[in-house]
């Protein structure tokens, strides 16, 4: 069998003339897992690296810790910026009464806190550049950016906040080893745990 022989029936969804909205996203059937809508467009995402699930399970376990009772860690959850725009942050902190019940899929800007995008070869112009502007925009205080380290490959963290005047995030500083930072709560988390994942 050679792979000219082999037929592939892919139904993909064509997009409606103004784009697609955040009504679509929830409603269309057969989209895969993780899904995003940027722009009014759908972004499909490759399969996680190791590296990706590692920092994410890290920043979880490390976010919840003194979690204060007024927030809540979620991962890889819908937040919905406007009607044309829902990205899935891989880590978010959001107020604790924008959280409704298991079967919730999303959460409304104003209630995220933090959005954390950890950058991953398929991803890195929409993490480093779209994503966090259109977070900005959408008046998210707290943004961080976790690129893979030099020869230890582990996280380096960046870490941004609202310039409420401009609507542009400012960088507050870079993490190695260890992130320590006092918004949204006071948070320390030690990222050479993640040699142990």
């Amino acid at each position: 069998m050679t792979a000219e022989s082999v037929e592939h029936h892919v139904s993909w969804p064509v997009p409606p003339p103004a784009g697609y909205t955040v009504d679509d996203l929830f409603t269309l059937p057969n989209l895969p897992p993780h899904t995003e809508l940027i722009d009014g467009s759908l972004v499909f995402v490759s399969p996680q690296r190791r590296f990706h699930a590692n920092v994410i399970d890290l920043l979880v376990w490390g976010l919840r810790a003194g979690l204060p009772a007024e927030f809540k860690v979620s991962r890889e959850m819908t937040t919905i910026l406007d009607r044309r725009n829902g990205p899935e942050p891989d880590v978010s902190i959001v107020r604790a009464e924008a959280v409704t019940g298991p079967a919730q899929t999303s959460y409304l800007a104003e209630d995220v806190l933090l959005a954390v995008e950890v950058v991953s070869p398929d991803s890195e112009s929409r993490d480093r550049t779209t994503k966090p502007q259109k977070y900005a925009a959408a008046g998210i205080p707290n943004f961080w950016r976790v690129e893979q380290g030099g020869t230890d490959g582990r996280p380096v963290i960046h870490v941004y906040e609202l310039d409420p005047m401009t609507k542009a995030y400012v960088h507050m500083g870079m993490h190695r080893d260890q992130i320590k930072v006092e918004k949204p709560y006071v948070i320390d988390i030690d990222l050479t745990a993640i040699d142990n994942l």
